[in-house]
């Protein structure tokens, strides 16, 4: 008896559930989802490795900008959602970030995302990242948010931790509900539709 290797299911398109490599090439292909959009894993450029991106079997892994907030407490200001101060941090745009020990940034991805209305979208960390001690954070990408994603990377390591920009930094899981909501991100007209940049924090 041999092995077959079965095709994508069209039919599966239709059905809720985590999206497959295939759903997440047509939408973004033809309905820009992701922009840029990897169709395949790349782990190398110009014969250097790098921490792999692209189109993975049930996910997007999307790339880190090389925009950085740091987080620091030279003047001794307290962060406050409510109240966030520029003091809190300064700004680096640069191939790499080094996190200070026990401290974190806010970046963004490359790619600008623009979600359906039947789709919600989680955001995991890489585990090369991960096993550095490096966490990432993002809360879900809701049915129908677009724009760039601003990633908060914490170092909950004693020691100053890398960071390489243009390079996989998350990895996106696609899941599609039985139907469409009815109120969107976009309906309600979220604060952070069409956020494009490191996007701070807004009430």
């Amino acid at each position: 008896m041999t092995n077959a290797i079965l095709k994508p299911n069209t039919a599966i398109d239709a059905m809720p559930g985590i999206m497959p490599d295939h759903w997440i090439r047509e939408q973004s292909l033809n309905h820009g989802m992701i922009e840029p959009f990897a169709e395949k894993q790349n782990r190398e450029v110009d014969g250097q490795k790098i921490i792999s991106y692209g189109l993975s079997s049930y996910g997007y892994d999307a790339r880190c900008s090389n925009e950085f907030m740091i987080f620091t407490n030279v003047d001794n200001a307290i962060v406050d959602p409510k109240n966030f101060s520029n003091q809190s941090f300064v700004e680096r745009t640069n191939d790499v970030c080094v996190i200070p020990p026990n401290s974190f940034v806010l970046t963004r991805t490359v790619e600008y995302f623009r979600i359906p209305k039947d789709v919600l979208v989680v955001c995991l960390g890489k585990s090369t990242y991960a096993r550095c001690g490096l966490i990432v954070n993002v809360t879900p990408l809701e049915p129908g948010w677009e724009g760039h994603v601003t990633l908060e990377l914490s170092n909950t390591t004693p020691l100053p931790a890398k960071v390489y920009a243009n390079e996989g930094i998350a990895q996106f899981l696609f899941f599609k509900g039985s139907s469409a909501c009815e109120v969107s991100y976009a309906d309600r007209a979220g604060k952070y539709m069409s956020q494009r940049g490191v996007t701070l924090p807004r009430i």
